[in-house]
């Protein structure tokens, strides 16, 4: 059977089915480096890529797109090598950067990993090694020999400290692969070439050998036969030499052309791995040279293999990732078995401590132990696998063994052999630990242990504890046993390392005693040690005990230092531990509770308290904080003198408005002058919270002007509120801050103007400016000067427009002259002024009073001091107007003026001033306007050619959006234009500009008019080309009558764009004599041909002018009419091959080949292009000229042979692709035209020659339908080996009824070298369907080469059970198997295969409905079922179904086995079965064995049966649950006296075993009432007893029971004697010597040590620290320390 196979099959995954394309899985593109990753170099139509396979997942197989000749990764990490021709790249592709790179001066062939960070490479000559990690270059090891050329390397190894070498190579020599190996030593530097396909190093253990052995292995398959040789290299002094194995290799008989492709070793089994080229896996031992294991394992070729798992896994052309280890368990009975090789299975087994020579090993130790060779034995024993003789029994048997004179004693021989190799058991460990530590050499046990060769136990640490604590603590440690580990830390002081350690392990001793002795001795440790107590989840201890601990020591500091760090975390419940702790330093340091209130660490405290604290230790900030009521408050707030002045003003912050207003008030009456700077600071910066006002009355009552200034001037700036302002203009005013009015009226903007202004009036200012300020911000300005000039303040006006605001001079002269004020006055206030002032402002002021002339000589000033301001000469330019003094001469010679504003000012006055205005300064809009309204066209015209402008020309000639023209004014305007505008004009780019409005303007008329005077007529424009193309454009489009007239009269036009145009617009005869005019003859006959559309017309041209270029034209416009042969003679005629392309295609089509023959003739004369070769031939070949075909074949030819043929054998004709085919050698199209033609035979040669899938399709269908089989059989071998050719192929037999000839077809396959999984699957489905008998002989051959998915559904389809069951089972669907079998018993069941499968189902149901079907069809197998299914099943649900049944008996022999597992279900039925069959023994046995059952509900039951024993198991069973008085009642019913006394000794209850001596007494059995006595020793009360048998005369049965009393009383009372005389010994000895004890690291413990007495009365502990049995001191007697 396949478990019994020495080794372990597996198939990891399948490349195909990760999207790898089989075509990309061969030696050159997929490599296999180690057993993590597989690369395969994918390349597809669209890209070339890298995909790589994890192997431990590979859902995690991951594409990039690399172009490369070859990949291989790293055999640990995510790191690549690519190669590119000579260039070498390394990437690390986790980290994406490159690692390294090189390039090489010759071409890589071969390279491999060999290490982690080395690459070796094999080139043409030599071998390199190259490192990644540094930056050196391809190190190189050796010459390539010359046995190595012309071969293919496929193979490089070295051993570990590689410097052993070997390079193998394969050939193919006269029919067959040779190997070739080159073998280099690097310290010897020499080579030696061996024939071998594979080799490998590794290493072995030689018996008796120090050190491992390293061999160098090689396989090799001759002429002469096949071996595998295995020699020592870099032989170790000291060692036994090797004797070299030189063994055959068996290959089978169909294996001719087979040899070795790889080889891995596995140093664990000492074994190698020699897989072959057919998928042969040979297994040899290495020591020894003995073939252990061969068989195939795949049909494919295994190409790549790697080390795994001491195994072997490879990759095979199918893309089968396969894997090959030895199977522990069945290796060495497998050797025993069909070897027979006894030595070597036990040697095996001994190295690879391996199962199944366990009896072997039995036997020959007890041989050994018999011949009296007891080293030999204890060597044996200490090196058998699994450690299976390394029992108590062996060590005690060769304990009491003697040794030889100057030999090891057996024993040590035993604990040597195990050292040297491995580690001790427990109990080998405890008893080798013994006389290692009474001979004192305690080193050794240290040693030990540091290497790991002792497995530490409890017992291994007492016995050391005596000897060295901190080793025991070691062990302790190591085996787990946390009461000794904290004992020892606590013993050494180690406190810090005792809760780190019990959460490690889940160890709770009593925390509480241990702290408060920690406190005793180290306040600041204590400290920690309760804070890492206090921080575990849940706490060790409360915090509350923590603080008792440390108060009971007045350890403030610490408690501070505690409480700090454990109340991190403000939670209400702690509030009264943050009180203590506030308490605790306001008290004794107020610093630190300063500092801790300062931090606001808590929140739940008792405020009231710990302020009234706060202010008694003088923290009245912290008081402050704390106090809520307003009392207080006002109490506390008054001490600014001690309270930080910023943080009392933050303070305000937190109070309500009327509390802060309260106290505000209270510190300003309490001492204004030390608290006014603070309350000014409040009240300035809670102005908006509190309320200016409320403030503002708050100064105002207490009466503080000074602060109420200070507070308004700061938040004057700020506020928005108008009173404020005014309430502080008011307070400067009164406190004599005028320069701060100034400030607060020139800079405040909320305050109302209005209010102050007049308020100012009535203040009698010494100095008006306030006023000023604010008349002139707020523009009161008329106000302010009637103000000053009616009150005489003359003074103040000139400083007003002086020094305050020169801009206001218009306003001041304007009201000065509403008042009447003197002219002189007024010109001497302007002349004073600076000139800052609007001067249009000033004219604009003075004119709207009509008083303008008083500025005249002042404008006429300004304007010669050169003024540039266009105010002056506006008001010049009026007066100048007004008064007719030469206004022309002023508006045209000066700049300076408005244009648009005196032009406007002289319309009315004088139109012909005002055009000079708008000319001057070219006020077009306005220009046009006074020019129209007053029809000054001819001005206008003027104007507007002079203008340029075609944006004024457009308004002038059609107006604006708003505005239309006016039609009459637009014609005077034209005709002024044409009669005098442009007979004026010698500009060439005013005529431009005019004539381009015109266009513009859509006027086309008129613009004919126009040009027509310039062109027509004698004028300097007539020869211009522009204008006479404008004047025959116009006409075309407007008067299309004149063109003919104007192309005969005008000449210097442009010719081509004229016609263009004249084509554009329909007047093609007049295009067609502008070409004519001017030669342009093929642009001419274009026109007849596209345009006139007279085919005829043009080809009388063609003929009058004889051009080459006319005749192609007009060819080409005949082809496009379809005048084909019309069109092929115009061609011919302008010798014209140039457009051939199209003529082919137009012939073609009409089928015109004759025609097209005349044309290709002549173009293949002209131009070598392939197309018109290639056409001719196709031509030839439509008009059935073959002899002019195979002349044109025969001859010199570029045509595209392949195509032409191609073509021919679309259209049918045969006999010329025949012809064009033979002559290209395309053997794959000729054999499909032969098939056409009917010569099978030669189609199927062809087909040979061709060698492609299509043309074997082909001719294989084409054989079929002609019933050809021979033939088809020979096309259908060459197709089925391609996968996806197999089944169209089987659907064409199968849709001609030919199964026999097919079923031939891929039987004959089967053979092949490239037979597929396909082929034995479509196989297997047609035996299925058509010969069933022969299906199950099939799949037990190939069931491993097969799609059994596929094979499967159609064994269903079939109903071919057994071998859908087998199927189900090799492919690992047990499931299905069983259930299969279980539907079909009558074909499928099988009692020992469907054991073998129901075990292994994932289905748990599965189990169930087995049993239901065992239990219907197979009643007496279900107990061997239900064994098998043990492990699996539920036992309470199997339990449950057979009771539904009742059928409990038929599992007796399951309900005994499934007993093991103590389920009540079980323990039940069995117990109910017992009970059935009235087996009180079974049953006994059964409740004592398996106690999960109900148990008094059983003894109910079972007290009440006739049977006497089932009764007393009745009464065992309440005292199994404690039902002493039930059990009791039960015995003495049945008068089973001595149960009852042993029931009344278990309980361990006075009462229960009084009351049954009272039991005897009353009923008369003295006898019984002594034995009694003797069982119930411990438990009576001698008074009881005493009175007992004095009442009812039993003295002489109580005798002996008085007697043992006396002794066991005069024993104590001896003891406690002589304890008594000890300690007053004592006493008088040492006086208080056990007081002045020195303090060390047991003073925890106190002086007597661990359980010591001295602990009583030593302060408060708790818990039990003295307990009875803990007199004696030693470690671990006892419950001792308080729970520990």
């Amino acid at each position: 059977m396949a478990d019994q196979l020495p080794i372990t099959f597996q198939e990891f995954v399948k490349l195909p089915e990760l999207g790898i394309d089989v075509s990309n899985i061969s030696f050159n593109t997929l490599t296999l480096q180690s057993d993590k990753f597989i690369c395969i170099r994918e390349k597809t139509a669209q890209r070339e890529q890298v995909c790589i396979v994890d192997l431990q997942d590979s859902s995690k197989t991951f594409r990039r797109p690399i172009t490369a000749d070859s990949a291989i990764m790293n055999p640990e990490n995510k790191i690549i090598a690519l190669k590119s021709g000579r260039n070498l790249q390394v990437f690390n592709l986790e980290m994406k950067a490159k690692v390294k790179s090189c390039m090489m001066s010759e071409d890589v062939h071969f390279w491999r990993w060999i290490s982690q960070f080395d690459i070796a490479l094999v080139t043409d000559t030599a071998v390199f090694h190259w490192s990644i990690e540094g930056t050196s270059s391809p190190a190189k090891q050796f010459d390539r020999h010359a046995n190595l050329n012309g071969t293919q390397i496929i193979s490089y190894a070295t051993n570990a400290k590689m410097n052993w070498m070997s390079l193998i190579g394969i050939s193919a020599v006269q029919g067959r692969i040779v190997g070739n190996m080159q073998l280099f030593n690097k310290d010897r530097s020499a080579s030696q070439p061996i024939e071998a396909h594979a080799s490998e190093f590794s290493e072995i253990w030689l018996e008796g050998a120090a050190q491992p052995t390293q061999v160098f292995s090689f396989a090799s398959r001759s002429a002469t036969g096949s071996k595998l040789h295995v020699v020592e290299i870099d032989h170790v002094d000291g060692n036994p030499p090797f004797q070299k194995r030189s063994v055959d290799i068996f290959f089978p008989p169909e294996a001719v052309n087979d040899f070795p492709v790889s080889m891995q070793a596995g140093p664990k089994y000492e074994l190698v791995y020699v897989v072959t080229k057919f998928g042969f896996i040979h297994l040899y031992d290495l020591e020894t040279g003995t073939c252990l294991f061969t068989n195939r394992i795949s049909g494919d070729t295994v190409f790549v293999t790697t080390k795994h798992d001491n195994g072997i896994i490879g990759v095979n052309r199918k893309g089968q990732v396969l894997s090959v280890s030895v199977n522990e368990d069945t290796v060495i009975p497998y050797i025993l078995q069909n070897t027979g090789n006894v030595e070597l299975a036990f040697r095996l087994a001994s190295r690879a401590n391996l199962p199944g020579a366990d009896q072997l090993y039995v036997q020959r130790f007890q041989q050994l132990m018999q011949q009296g060779q007891f080293n030999d034995a204890a060597k044996m024993a200490a090196s058998s696998p699994r450690g299976m003789l390394r029992t108590e029994n062996t060590i005690n048997q060769l304990k009491h063994l003697q040794s030889a004179p100057g030999q090891l004693s057996p024993i040590l021989q035993y604990f040597a052999t195990i050292l040297e190799k491995g580690e001790l058991n427990r109990h080998e460990s405890i008893e080798l630990a013994r006389p290692v530590l009474a001979s004192n050499r305690k080193a050794l046990l240290e040693k030990w242990l540091k290497e790991d060769k002792l497995e530490c136990s409890e017992e291994l640490g007492d016995i050391v504890q005596p000897h060295d604590a901190t080793l025991a603590l070691s062990i302790y440690l190591r085996a787990n046993v946390p009461a000794k580990v904290v004992v020892c830390f606590a013993q050494s002081g180690q406190f810090d390392k005792i809760v780190l350690y019990c959460k490690r392990v889940g160890y709770s001793p009593d925390w509480a005693p241990l702290l408060q002795q920690v406190a005793r001795l180290d306040g600041d440790k204590a400290c920690e040690f309760a804070l890492s107590l206090v921080k575990e989840d849940p706490p060790l201890v409360s915090a509350d005990q923590v603080v008792g601990v440390f108060a009971s020591q007045n350890l403030v500091q610490q408690t501070t230092r505690f409480l700090l760090d454990a109340l991190k975390g403000n939670k209400e419940s702690e509030a009264h531990l943050q009180t203590k702790l506030l308490e605790m330093n306001l008290l004794n340091a107020p610093q630190v509770a300063d500092a801790i209130l300062g931090n606001n660490m808590f929140s739940y405290f008792d405020r009231p308290y710990v302020a009234q604290l706060a202010e008694k230790a003088g923290l009245y900030q912290r008081a402050l904080e704390l106090y809520d009521n307003l009392d207080d408050i006002k109490r506390v707030a008054v001490h600014t003198e001690v309270v930080n002045g910023e943080w009392l003003i933050n303070y305000f912050g937190n109070l309500s408005v009327e509390d802060s207003l309260a106290v505000l008030r209270q510190m300003l009456e309490h001492n204004p002058a030390q608290n006014l700077q603070i309350v000014v600071q409040a009240a300035i910066k809670y102005s908006d919270l509190l309320g200016p006002q409320k403030i503002i009355d708050m100064f105002e009552d207490n009466r503080c002007s000074e602060g109420l200034y200070y507070y308004l001037g700061s938040v004057v700036n700020v506020s928005q509120d108008p009173a404020v302002v005014f309430k502080y203009i008011q307070a400067a005013l009164a406190t004599g801050q005028t320069k701060e009015v100034e400030r607060i009226v020139r800079d405040n903007d909320h305050y109302d103007a209005e209010k102050v202004k007049n308020y100012l009036k009535e203040a009698s200012l010494p100095d008006q400016l306030p006023l000023i300020i604010v008349c002139d911000r707020f523009d009161y300005v008329h106000d302010l000067v009637l103000y000053l000039y009616s009150n005489g303040m003359n003074k103040y006006i000139e400083v007003y427009v002086q020094q305050v605001n020169s801009s206001r001079l218009p306003q001041v002269v304007g009201a000065l002259l509403d008042v009447d004020c003197d002219e002189h006055v007024v010109k001497s206030l302007i002349a004073s002024t600076p000139a800052q002032f609007s001067i249009g402002s000033l004219v604009e002021e003075i004119e709207k009073r009509n008083r303008l002339k008083i500025l005249h000589r002042w404008l006429e000033a300004k304007a010669s001091e050169g003024s540039q301001d266009p105010g002056v000469y506006n008001a010049l330019a009026k007066i100048y107007i007004d008064s007719n003094y030469e206004p022309e001469k002023f508006l045209s010679s000066n700049r300076l003026y408005d244009p648009r504003a005196i032009g406007a000012y002289s319309e009315k006055r004088d139109p012909g001033l005002a055009y000079l205005a708008y000319s001057q300064g070219q006020c077009d809009d306005e220009l046009l306007r006074l020019t129209s309204d007053n029809s000054m066209f001819k001005q206008q015209s003027r104007y507007l050619i002079k203008r340029r402008d075609l944006g004024l020309w457009g308004k002038a000639l059609t107006g604006d959006g708003q505005q239309p023209v006016n039609q009459s004014h637009r014609r005077q305007l034209i005709d002024q234009i044409v009669s005098y505008g442009l007979p004026e004009a010698d500009d060439p780019e005013e005529v431009s500009v005019c004539v381009k409005a015109f266009m513009a303007a859509n006027l086309p008329q008129e613009l004919i008019e126009l040009l027509e005077r310039i062109i027509l007529e004698d004028t300097p424009f007539s020869k211009n080309n522009n204008l006479q193309n404008l004047l025959i454009l116009t006409a075309v489009r407007v008067e299309p009558t004149r063109v003919a007239d104007y192309i005969e009269r005008l000449s210097n036009y442009d010719a081509p764009d004229i016609a263009e145009i004249c084509i554009n617009n329909g007047l093609h005869e007049e295009a067609f004599n502008i070409f004519k005019r001017f030669g342009v003859n093929t642009e001419a006959i274009g026109v007849l041909i596209d345009h006139v559309g007279s085919l005829d017309r043009a080809y009388e041209y063609a003929e009058r002018c004889d051009q080459a270029e006319v005749w192609s034209r007009l060819g080409r416009a005949q082809l496009e009419g379809l005048r084909i042969k019309d069109s092929i003679d115009s061609y011919v005629r302008a010798d014209d091959p140039s457009n051939y392309v199209e003529v082919i295609d137009v012939a073609s089509h009409a089928g015109k080949f004759d025609d097209l023959v005349r044309f290709l003739l002549m173009a293949r004369k002209k131009v070598r292009e392939p197309a018109v070769e290639s056409e001719l031939m196709f031509a030839y070949a439509k008009t059935e000229r073959l002899a002019d075909l195979e002349d044109m074949l025969r001859g010199p030819n570029i045509a595209q042979v392949q195509k032409v043929g191609d073509r021919c054998y679309e259209e049918g004709l045969f006999e010329a692709a025949r012809l064009l085919f033979q002559n290209v050698s395309n053997w794959a199209r000729l054999a499909s035209t032969l098939v056409r033609l009917g010569d099978y035979q030669s189609a199927v040669d062809c087909g040979r020659k061709a060698n492609s899938t299509q043309v074997w399709k082909d001719v294989n269908t084409a054989c079929i339908a002609e019933k050809e089989f021979r033939l088809a059989q020979i096309c259908g071998l060459h197709l089925i080996v391609h996968a996806e050719e197999l089944e169209p192929l089987i659907r064409v037999y199968e849709a001609g009824g030919y199964i026999d000839e097919l079923c031939a077809l891929i039987e004959n396959g089967l053979g092949l070298e490239r037979a597929h999984m396909g082929m034995f699957t479509e196989l297997a489905i047609l035996y299925c369907k058509y010969r069933p008998e022969q299906i199950m002989d099939h799949l037990k051959l190939y069931w491993s080469r097969i799609n059994i998915p596929k094979v499967i559904r159609a064994c269903e389809t079939a109903h071919l059970w057994p071998e859908l069951v087998f199927l189900y089972v090799h492919y690992d669907e047990f499931d299905n198997a069983a259930q299969t079998i279980i539907s079909h018993s009558a074909d499928a069941w099988e009692h020992a295969s469907f054991k073998d499968i129901i075990v292994k189902v994932s289905n748990v149901e599965l189990y169930y409905k087995a049993l239901r079907f065992y239990l219907k069809e197979q009643p007496l197998l279900l107990n061997d079922l239900l064994n098998a299914m043990m492990p699996r099943v539920d036992h309470t649900r199997v339990v449950s179904m057979f009771l539904k049944s009742d059928n409990i008996p038929l599992i007796k022999k399951y309900l005994v086995a499934a007993q093991t597992t103590n389920n009540k279900a079980v323990n039940e039925a069995y117990n109910d079965l017992l009970i059935e069959e009235e087996d009180f023994v079974g049953l006994r046995n059964s409740i004592d064995n398996h106690d999960n059952f109900d148990g008094i509900g059983l003894a109910q039951r079972l007290e009440k049966h006739d049977l006497l024993e089932f009764r007393r198991i009745a009464s065992h069973l309440y005292n199994q649950a404690k039902r002493w008085r039930q059990s009791l009642n039960l015995s003495k019913k049945d008068k089973l006296y001595k149960d009852a006394m042993t029931t009344a000794r278990q309980s361990g209850n006075n009462e229960i075993a009084e009351d049954l001596l009272r039991y005897f007494v009353e009923s008369g059995n003295p006898a019984c009432f002594s034995a009694c006595l003797f069982t119930c020793y411990d438990l009576v009360r001698s008074d009881v007893v005493m009175e007992l048998a004095w009442r009812h005369g039993l003295s002489n049965e109580a005798m002996p029971y008085f007697i043992n009393l006396v002794r066991e009383y005069q024993n104590k009372v001896d003891v406690l004697t002589t304890e008594v005389s000890e300690l007053k010994a004592k006493v008088e000895r040492g006086g208080n010597g056990a007081a002045a004890a020195p303090a060390g690291p047991n003073q925890l413990l106190g002086p007597a040590g661990l359980g010591g007495r001295l602990l009583i009365g030593q302060g408060p502990t708790t818990g039990n620290i003295f307990t009875p049995g803990s007199q004696q001191g030693t470690p671990g007697s006892g419950s001792q320390f308080g729970g520990y």
